[in-house]
This record gives C-alpha cells, sequence and structure tokens, in this order.
C-alpha cells in the first residue's frame, strides 16, 4: 500500500501558475505510474496527466501545453506543473497510483488515491 499525499494548491488568477506536489509513503514509487485526476463540483472525476517512474507521460488533451507531469523517484514524489491556468481547471486535484508501468485512464486500476488538494481559479 502506498500512501499519497498531495499539496500545492491555492487560488489564483485565470493565467496564473500552482506547482502540486504528491508525495508517496509507505513504499517506493519505483516501477508505478501516477496520475492526477480532477474533479469539479457536479462533474466526473476525470484524468489530467499521467507518468510512470521511467519518465513516460500522457496528458489530457485539455491541458496539454498547459501542464507538465514529472516524477521524482529518489524523493518519492510526483508533480504537476500547471501554467496559463483558465477557469474551467478549477477543481480538486487527486493522485493515485498502480503497480506496473503502464499508463491508463481507468480510475478502478489505481489501487491508493490521496485526499486531494483544492485549486481555485478565478476568471
Amino acid at each position: 500500500q502506498v500512501r499519497l499525499v498531495e499539496s500545492g494548491g491555492g487560488s489564483v488568477q485565470a493565467g496564473g501558475a500552482l506547482r502540486l506536489s504528491c508525495v508517496a509513503s509507505g513504499n517506493t514509487i519505483d516501477k508505478r505510474s501516477l496520475t492526477w485526476f480532477r474533479q469539479a463540483p457536479g462533474k466526473k472525476r476525470e484524468e489530467v496527466a499521467a507518468v510512470d517512474s521511467d519518465g513516460r507521460t500522457g496528458y489530457a488533451d485539455s491541458v496539454k501545453g498547459r501542464f507538465t507531469v514529472s516524477a521524482d523517484t529518489s524523493r518519492n514524489t510526483v508533480y504537476l506543473e500547471m501554467n496559463s491556468l483558465k477557469f474551467d481547471d478549477s477543481a480538486m486535484y487527486y493522485c493515485a497510483v498502480r503497480s506496473g508501468l503502464r499508463l491508463t485512464r481507468q480510475q478502478w486500476e489505481y489501487d491508493d488515491w490521496g485526499q486531494g488538494t483544492q485549486v481555485t481559479v478565478s476568471s
């Protein structure tokens, strides 16, 4: 089991930037895949960006070119750099982890989830 703790959320104006962190404990993120998901009020939870411990990444179309996901296995931490934030990016952001290096957006495949960090973008 991996315990995940997200941080870095906050309130920012449209066009601004935030950097989210997801620190893992209890087990290494090596040979695992981690994905950032988000959920806005009244909407389904959706995938945002994924990374595996070998550095492969994947992004939702809505964030390509604006968000960057990365993994630092030495710190057991995954980051989500968010630039050019839009009002529609406002949501609770969660990180989730699964064993193996295959990137997937299927939420049921993820074994452990963090509690989330809130991102609010004002227009």
